[in-house]
């Protein structure tokens, strides 16, 4: 997530990384990954992986004139003892070890990037205290990149804030070793005038463990690409997420989950709420499960509340299966207001209609948010909740 210079578009320097971890092609939605920017003709907004999003609100990071300066924003990691905390070059080889960029503002930010922060736990490490990772904008332009990588056996709990005013573009690798246990939360709480672009890739060891949370409240714009694979069998992924989306406010959010490894799990749970204006979630859950992906278990799921006229929700969960020899799979998505029985009951038993409402919106989001298993984060996203059904009734 480091600060980086800006190369010019459609350099190669970043195409040199290797990496094992993706396969050819990411899904036959969307192009084939790559390092290099040029390989990305720059969108017009027709294509289908860039069909939702206002590339005009993009300041320049789809088409390369987006420049970064010092005034891009500022990382400041906190670890507990025993975890390495490193500022390395690009040259090093953990970066892009877990995943390849699938579009051109990824492969711009690989371009760009001049530095990258990296955090190891080392195997057989368990860790009692959350790494924090604050990441604060400043007003300007940036391109970055984080690797974070659990040697085997080791567990952490991860914690990536963003917040402040920034236009950024970068990517996060999650490596986990053979039997590895990660939990990692990325909130976006950025100010009103953010923009923010990342592509988060994971990649699993066998009989590892991924649990992500994505929480996304802030910014004019963000769009985030989380990506699993696997590198063993008996790995899985718990992919869960939680947006509010306001007026005016563009929040989206592009999964995909390649099922490369037989005996593996994975299971994606999203849940959204939208009022005012102009708010508009978009929520694309991709599952690919390939020809040698016998014995998979997946389920995705997608969950949107409407509270006010004029938001607009785009759900499209997709499941691609290359073999019949699964255990499961799976995929669901919903989009409504209110329950009106709901609503009925607790104004039945005496509940002013504001308050049954905030205790819908909160029973909605309550089954992810107690997941977390970091008490001052979960403290902090339902008195976020409660500042936006606030301000919903102001």
């Amino acid at each position: 997530m480091a600060e980086a210079q800006n190369i010019p578009v459609g350099s190669t320097t970043a195409g040199q990384i290797a990496v094992a971890a993706e396969s050819t092609v990411a899904t036959r939605m969307s192009a084939p990954p790559s390092f290099d920017v040029a390989d990305f003709p720059v969108p017009h907004g027709r294509e289908e992986e860039w069909r939702f999003t206002p590339l005009e609100r993009l300041r320049g990071l789809h088409d390369g004139t987006a420049v970064a300066n010092g005034a891009g924003v500022k990382v400041a990691v906190e670890a507990p003892e025993g975890v390495t905390v490193e500022t390395v070059g690009r040259d090093d080889a953990r970066i892009g070890r877990a995943g390849t960029p699938v579009d051109r503002v990824a492969a711009q930010a690989y371009s760009a990037f001049q530095q990258a922060g990296v955090v190891t736990v080392p195997k057989e490490t368990v860790l009692t205290e959350p790494i924090r990772i604050a990441v604060h904008g400043e007003g300007g332009v940036a391109y970055g990149h984080q690797v974070i990588e659990l040697g085997a056996f080791a567990e952490a709990v991860v914690v990536i804030d963003h917040t402040g005013d920034a236009v950024l573009a970068a990517n996060v690798d999650y490596v986990l070793g053979d039997g590895a246990k990660l939990t990692v939360v990325s909130v976006q709480d950025w100010d009103d005038k953010a923009v923010h672009v990342g592509q988060h890739n994971a990649l699993i060891g066998r009989d590892a463990t991924l649990k992500s949370f994505v929480v996304t409240f802030g910014g004019d714009l963000v769009r985030l690409h989380p990506r699993v694979s696997y590198a063993g069998t008996g790995g899985e992924a718990e992919l869960f997420g939680l947006y509010f989306t306001d007026a005016g406010q563009h929040q989206e959010h592009r999964l995909l989950v390649t099922h490369n490894t037989p005996h593996c799990k994975s299971n994606v749970v999203y849940k959204g709420a939208l009022q005012g204006e102009e708010a508009h979630a978009v929520w694309i859950g991709d599952v690919l499960i390939e020809a040698s992906a016998e014995g998979t278990d997946t389920y995705e799921m997608n969950r949107n509340l409407v509270l006010t006229d004029g938001a607009r929700v785009d759900s499209v969960p997709n499941l691609e299966i290359e073999t019949g020899e699964i255990v499961g799979a799976g995929h669901a998505s919903a989009t409504g207001r209110f329950d009106d029985e709901q609503l009925f009951y607790l104004m039945a038993r005496g509940i002013p209609e504001h308050d049954a409402r905030r205790l819908v919106v909160r029973g909605f989001f309550a089954e992810l948010v107690q997941q977390i298993g970091v008490a001052d984060i979960e403290e902090r996203l339902i008195a976020k909740i409660e500042q936006e059904l606030e301000a919903s009734v102001a």
